[in-house]
């Protein structure tokens, strides 16, 4: 995997970010940076005389200012169905291009390869990304098209693996290779859109002459070849194409092999062993996606056939993080009309979603999600009386009201329920909520009162989903809620996350330390929880153009509700932009299974003292600051649970 050759400097229209950004922490050691010296030539000096190089974990927050570290082989471990990642941070010593940037660089990876001759390819497995700053901060992961190093700055490259299914087990190695690439004047495009469609032009005249040819007497054969290679000779003469050349690439091959040998090479070996990921989560984490903010930015009609394929790629791409996507828009006191199908249930579409494997919940609407001649009961009974038929029915949930307030709030989400209920006795109902009625105290203090919502919602809900928030650091609450469950009546205790809590408590809000993110699972498997809800992904402020600048919501902490970019923001790419927080957010989800394989093994308790004992977690406030107690967990689970 190569990044393009180039030297201009990537804009970032994410609100208020200009690069900049400090490291967090992890800011210890490391080597003394030498001044900036004259030019030097990539093609005769070793790129470690012009670059620091150096490897960091993917729980790092590498910040532009972070310090060069000597560059260690990177050893990496991941299951089967797992995704492992670190980070390359470079660092130029000197400047070797005449313009503003240092230098361009180009990174390329190997496949990796076990002695038995299996392989995790490049491009399938293998995916580097440019890790960018917003606000300051490191987060959004864009498409490797370019790398120019700035003069007293850091930039990062994200190396994510993942690890098929059916990947055989074994020791695998590659190398990473970094070079400094030579530039002649700068690299910036200076083609303009007339000589580029020329160039276009003639080329596809070049396959205009040689298509058909079979059937073609030999003599107009050897014609239109003669022509095609005519013309083939003039395209690469030409000063259009010698420009494009020297812009996007050398054409002298000695040149490029003379770079490649001096490059700095970074060994990788991964173990992957036996135990496989399963492909359904055993957590539902089930996380709000905006049809909204979709249909604003986007420009798509709600209901219209754009508005289905916007939808469509938003849901597939977010399955690759193991969470359960849900579509959702907000009313009237916080009345939320939630699914995960945009289809009504007999459509092939909403089979298709709900039998995915690796969808573990599907929110099924109380509604209609584009508008019918059927009344919202006819339309209810006939969705529920499908969805009731078929064998993806246990993971359906209903989600009516978000957070309700005041008795008439909770009297609401009854009514609606007992409406459910009526057509199906045996369905879950989910609701969201951090206190009691505020109208009608259930309690003397507020944390009683919020102890005792569920017996106000019996038997109108199922599955109860608690604020982190309020729970605080007292585990003594998390006893008493799980302790007053009626599992007899497939009671379920979820929790979620939003605004709250704050630091140093474990969320995703850009600016908190990569093990704080990972924690927020580390949390939900201690506290025994059985699912998870965050409220959104993309729900950052309202714009109406794809590649408008992205601002989070006022009133709001910098990340909350926003666990993805726009794609068109940074590229001409539609395909959305994940977070280093998202990123995080499943390498929690895969702990989860680790810490899940363990319990299942050797039981609970002894689970709970292995995640203790390593340091990874022990409450909300006492956590590791650092990467290695996690490399240890995942190494004592590997050692404990791998086949003797």
């Amino acid at each position: 995997m190569d990044s393009n050759n180039g030297t201009q400097e990537m804009s970032v229209p994410v609100e208020g970010v200009a690069g900049g950004g400090t490291a967090y922490g992890f800011n210890d050691g490391g080597l003394n940076s030498e001044p900036l010296k004259q030019s030097t030539d990539p093609t005769e000096v070793p790129t470690s005389d012009l670059v620091h190089v150096w490897c960091m974990p993917n729980t790092v927050n590498v910040g532009s200012q972070e310090t060069p570290r000597p560059l260690e082989t990177i050893n990496l471990l991941a299951a089967r169905n797992e995704r492992e990642s670190f980070q390359i941070a470079m660092r130029p010593k000197v400047s070797w291009a005449g313009s503003t940037p240092s230098g361009s660089v180009q990174v390329q990876c190997s496949d990796l390869c076990s002695s038995a001759g299996d392989r995790l390819v490049v491009g399938q497995s293998l995916k580097l990304r440019r890790v960018v700053p917003v606000l300051g901060v490191p987060d959004a992961l864009v498409p490797l098209t370019q790398l120019s190093l700035l003069p007293g700055e850091t930039s990062v490259i994200w190396v994510s693996i993942d690890v098929p299914n059916g990947q055989p087990p074994g020791q695998y190695e590659g190398e990473i290779t970094v070079s400094a690439m030579k530039t002649d004047g700068g690299c910036s495009d200076n083609l303009g859109k007339h000589e580029k469609d020329q160039l276009c032009v003639e080329l596809k005249n070049c396959l205009d002459i040689m298509e058909p040819i079979e059937g073609k007497p030999m003599d107009e054969v050897v014609e239109r070849i003669k022509c095609a290679s005519s013309s083939l000779r003039r395209i690469l003469f030409s000063p259009s194409f010698a420009e494009f050349i020297s812009t996007n690439g050398s054409s002298d091959m000695m040149e490029e092999d003379a770079v490649s040998n001096l490059a700095v090479r970074i060994k990788l070996r991964l173990t992957v062993w036996e135990f496989i990921i399963p492909v359904t989560p055993s957590l539902p984490a089930v996380i709000g996606v905006s049809d909204t903010v979709i249909e604003d930015r986007f420009g798509v009609e709600h209901g219209s056939e754009k508005w289905y394929e916007k939808l469509d790629l938003h849901f597939k791409w977010l399955l690759q993080y193991r969470i359960s996507p849900y579509f959702c828009k907000w009313g009237e006191n916080m009345r939320v009309l939630t699914y995960t199908s945009p289809w009504p249930a007999e459509h092939p579409k909403s089979d298709e979603y709900f039998s995915d494997p690796r969808l573990a919940a599907y929110a099924v609407p109380y509604r209609q999600v584009i508008a019918g001649d059927d009344s919202r009961e006819i339309y209810l009974r006939k969705e529920v009386e499908i969805l009731r038929s078929k064998p993806h029915w246990n993971k359906a949930y209903f989600y009516l009201w978000d957070e309700p307030l005041n008795m008439d709030h909770f009297h609401n989400v009854r009514k609606m329920a007992s409406e459910i209920y009526a057509y199906a006795p045996d369905a879950r109902v989910l609701t969201t909520y951090y206190c009691g009625p505020g109208d009608a105290p259930l309690a003397p203090t507020p944390f009683e009162s919020f102890v005792k919502v569920p017996n106000l919602l019996r038997p109108h809900t199922q599955i109860y989903c608690t604020s982190e928030w309020v729970l605080g650091n007292r585990e003594d609450l998390v006893k008493d809620i799980v302790e007053g469950l009626q599992l007899e009546n497939r009671e379920e205790w979820w929790t979620y996350i939003c605004l709250g809590p704050t630091d140093p408590h474990p969320n995703w809000h850009l600016g908190m330390r990569g093990t704080q993110h990972r924690a927020v699972m580390w949390r939900v498997w201690k506290e025994g929880g059985t699912g998870f809800l965050y409220w959104g992904a993309n729900c950052y402020e309202k714009a109406t153009v794809p590649s408008a600048e992205v601002r989070f919501r006022r009133g709001l902490p910098p990340g909350d509700g926003v666990l993805y970019y726009p794609g068109e923001v940074f590229s001409s790419s539609s395909e959305p932009v994940a977070s280093l927080r998202l990123e995080r957010l499943l390498s929690g989800l895969q702990d989860y299974e680790y810490l899940k394989l363990y319990e299942s093994k050797y039981g609970r308790e002894e689970a709970m003292g292995l995640l203790e004992k390593t340091g990874v977690y022990m409450g909300p406030e006492r956590y590791t600051l650092e990467h290695r107690p996690i490399d240890v967990l995942r190494g004592e689970v590997y050692n404990a649970c791998r086949p003797s």
